[in-house]
């Protein structure tokens, strides 16, 4: 069966999102002590981890909360600290893995329509694409937000086909999350492929549903499956 697509997330797939959130965050505590704020690093880290599982990760009052949650008063200082901090940690290491970029060229090369399909707040994750240089290889992106609906529903992954006019059954979707992820993508019949970066690297999936066709250490490793036959050329 020929392959005319290959479908991407964007966290831990086309960069190191983990790496990245893990610094910004440690960068962010440092400052924010350093600006008076009377506690430890690491209990602060902990207490940080704590307010972004339970208020997600798109919540812009993540700091406000953290002093909320350690008993201590509003300090716009120590806030404004942790917020430049943050983003500035951020914008240095949100960079592309090093294979990344020849991959995708690689792919469009082989004549592979690229599509991607993410959750989350779509200005957030197009500035992603924007700041990782990667948004003009993609012939389409859909993100949950202006979906409507998230991964793993397979309406979702439906719309990536529908705006590439390809059928699911000759896509292939890479991305690191058994879940939401490959148990998606496997609902629809693509081809799918785990990456095996960052938080989630070493989690096993929970039933057959959640495993993928192939996995991978690093992107340009489709390179080999292609050349292996095992995802196909398009047509």
């Amino acid at each position: 069966m020929r392959h005319d697509a290959i479908i991407f997330d964007i966290d831990d797939t086309l960069y190191d999102s983990t790496r990245m959130s893990t610094m910004a965050r440690a960068d962010a505590i440092e400052a924010m002590v350093d600006a008076g704020l009377p506690k430890g690093k690491d209990e602060t880290l902990e207490t940080l981890r704590q307010v972004i599982k339970r208020d997600g990760a798109n919540s812009s009052r993540h700091f406000d909360e953290l002093l909320t949650a350690m008993d201590l008063p509003p300090n716009a200082k120590i806030v404004a600290a942790g917020i430049v901090a943050y983003h500035n940690s951020k914008l240095a290491y949100l960079r592309p893995f090093e294979e990344t970029i020849p991959t995708l060229l690689e792919l469009r090369g082989l004549g592979y329509s690229l599509g991607v399909v993410t959750n989350g707040v779509a200005v957030k994750q197009w500035e992603k694409l924007i700041r990782l240089g990667l948004q003009h290889f993609f012939h389409t992106t859909v993100v949950s937000q202006t979906a409507g609906f998230s991964k793993p529903d397979a309406r979702i992954f439906h719309a990536c086909c529908e705006q590439l006019s390809v059928d699911p059954v000759h896509c292939v979707f890479v991305g690191n999350d058994p879940y939401s992820d490959i148990y998606g993508a496997n609902l629809v019949g693509m081809l799918t492929v785990r990456m095996r970066k960052g938080r989630l690297a070493d989690i096993a999936p929970q039933t057959d549903e959640h495993h993928a066709n192939h996995s991978i250490d690093k992107l340009a490793d489709l390179l080999r499956l292609i050349d292996s036959g095992a995802i196909a050329a398009p047509e």
